[in-house]
């Protein structure tokens, strides 16, 4: 079986003060259609947060639906499609009869029913040829109750355990259990942050409440030969185990992804067992730049970037750290914006960050850091770190809890910020 592995498209994602990012997951997803006609691919697995928000604009679903049934001509027998914390359960769902009808297999979230997560795809001569356990992310009324009285640690351990025996029961289910005996590999799906992961924005972070990495590559079972993940926008490896991974996401959505290198995977199983997996590079559309230093530093940078070997303009994070004044770096820097032409544009503004301020802060205990640099866990982290150790980790708790209850009831609003 030649299956690919994809995850967090972010589709109808607005970047900073609004733009639209339709032409570059436009590009993506018409690259993607030739991959999989060129590879062969038999079954897609999309690891959840395949949109940006649980309302997802017109022509956000456009792209998703024009996909889906241009897929249906590549030869592609199968596409797996699980819901992530950016997603509604109830939009994916809406159509998953409809789309069964085409070997689109849709879980938006966990159903009434757990084993209407194991999925059974045949090879192409019709015998069975991977079993799909469909884990989509587990919400907090997916994997607990309240308990009067837990403390934060407890709490994190619980939750921990819970996510852990969902994977076990699943890989425990007698039709996984004897096809396997079968020759037949196993692949489960994961949206969530798991231990040792890297992660590059606050949003990506304490998806679940009580904590980060919450679950570890030990809590796997031995059963599943592969474990497809999203939630982590950086290609990765979970605990050095090659058969556990997050694809990253195919767009860079902000600049702290910049430097990431965008692919999908391809996994080559030959029957029961580990697949061998091949990183497939995506190529990138438009290129999100840094400019940082002082203003002379920023003007020969921008002079000298080179945007030919991409498709659209770049957009460009620019700080300077001068002394002279707010209006005269604007002048420049625009001066300098306007000698690239078309090839670079700066959608936040320039920032302007003082000398001075600079070495008072470097000759201080502060660590040197802009509060648009920091996550959101960071900024919380500073607030409470002067006191007493339990009363930080309980209120570190209940942040998390907060920051959960605002993200289920409208994720546009809170959008990580």
């Amino acid at each position: 079986m030649r299956v690919l592995h994809t995850a967090d498209w972010h589709l109808g994602q607005h970047f900073l003060t609004g733009q639209e990012r339709t032409t570059e997951q436009q590009a993506f997803l018409d690259w993607l259609l030739l991959t999989v006609q060129a590879q062969s691919i038999e079954v897609l697995v999309i690891a959840g947060d395949i949109f940006d928000t649980q309302s997802p604009s017109y022509t956000a679903q456009e792209l998703y639906y024009t996909f889906l049934v241009k897929m249906q001509a590549t030869g592609c027998r199968d596409i797996v499609v699980v819901g992530g914390n950016h997603d509604s359960p109830t939009m994916l769902n809406a159509s998953r009869q409809l789309l069964r009808q085409l070997r689109i297999h849709v879980v938006g979230g966990v159903p009434a029913d757990p084993t209407e997560q194991i999925l059974h795809l045949n090879a192409d001569d019709g015998r069975p040829g991977l079993v799909v356990c469909a884990v989509p992310f587990l919400r907090d009324r997916d994997i607990r109750l309240a308990v009067a009285g837990e403390s934060p640690d407890d709490r994190q351990i619980r939750i921990r355990q819970s996510i852990a025996d969902h994977y076990a029961a699943l890989a425990a289910h007698d039709a996984v259990l004897r096809l396997r005996e079968q020759d037949v590999p196993v692949l489960a799906t994961g949206h969530l942050y798991a231990a040792g992961g890297e992660a590059r924005e606050g949003a990506e972070r304490d998806v679940h409440i009580g904590g980060l990495g919450l679950i570890g590559a030990e809590h796997f079972p031995a059963a599943f030969d592969y474990v497809a993940l999203g939630h982590l926008h950086r290609p990765q490896l979970v605990g050095g185990r090659t058969h556990i991974r997050y694809s990253g996401s195919p767009v860079p959505l902000s600049f702290t992804e910049a430097d990431d290198k965008q692919q999908v995977l391809l996994l080559e199983f030959e029957g029961a067992g580990a697949p061998v997996i091949t990183s497939i590079p995506v190529p990138v559309a438009r290129r999100l730049q840094r400019f940082h230093g002082t203003l002379e530093e920023v003007e020969a940078d921008i002079l000298a970037y080179d945007n030919s070997a991409f498709q659209l303009v770049a957009w460009a994070d620019v700080l300077v750290r001068s002394d002279e004044t707010p209006a005269e770096v604007q002048r420049r820097v625009q001066a300098v914006l306007q000698l690239q032409k078309t090839q670079v544009l700066a959608p936040k503004g320039v920032r302007h960050q003082r000398l001075t301020e600079v070495v008072d802060l470097a000759e201080s205990a502060i660590p040197l850091a802009l509060l648009h640099e920091l996550t959101v866990d960071e900024v919380f982290g500073r607030r409470v770190a002067s006191l007493p150790p339990e009363r930080a980790a309980a209120l570190t708790a209940t942040f998390g809890e907060l920051r959960q209850l605002l993200n289920e009831a409208d994720p546009q609003a809170w959008n990580g910020q």
